[in-house]
């Protein structure tokens, strides 16, 4: 019950955060400086928790082994960060959170279906297809007023 309560407050801080970081790209002048903004200010807070966690840093060697393509996080991550800056006050926070959700839930199907990045296989399903169809009348009924 703590991790579903957990997922439900981590939900309602993307569209506050778009919201602030929307306003910080117009303090700034451009999405791009409000999105760098952002993940610096959140480097510096990872790095400082990391300190306080009293973690060491992996070794430079076991940091070149590491797969190229599991460095790619981050970069979606940034991605991410600068379309809701963008999007944000354009189409609202209900209707941009909506349109995420839903892209969101095709590629987790997609990746649940193939098993892709380490995600153990989960078949598509009926259910998952009428999910999928909810939440498009979802978005639509949201933008719709």
């Amino acid at each position: 019950m703590l991790f579903l309560v957990f997922a439900l407050l981590a939900g309602t801080m993307l569209p506050t955060q778009a919201g602030i970081n929307a306003q910080l790209a117009k303090q700034l002048g451009h999405p791009l400086l409000a999105a760098t903004v952002s993940f610096s200010f959140g480097t510096l807070a990872l790095l400082l928790f990391t300190v306080m966690s009293h973690l060491s840093l992996p070794a430079l060697g076991r940091l070149i082994q590491i797969p190229w393509y599991l460095w790619l996080g981050g970069l979606l991550g940034v991605i991410y960060l600068t379309a809701t800056i963008v999007l944000a006050p354009l189409l609202g926070a209900a209707t941009m959170i909506g349109l995420i959700i839903l892209g969101q839930m095709l590629a987790a199907i997609t990746l649940d279906h193939f098993g892709l990045v380490g995600f153990p296989v989960h078949p598509l399903s009926l259910w998952r297809v009428v999910g999928v169809i909810l939440l498009i009348t979802g978005v639509v009924f949201v933008q719709r007023t």
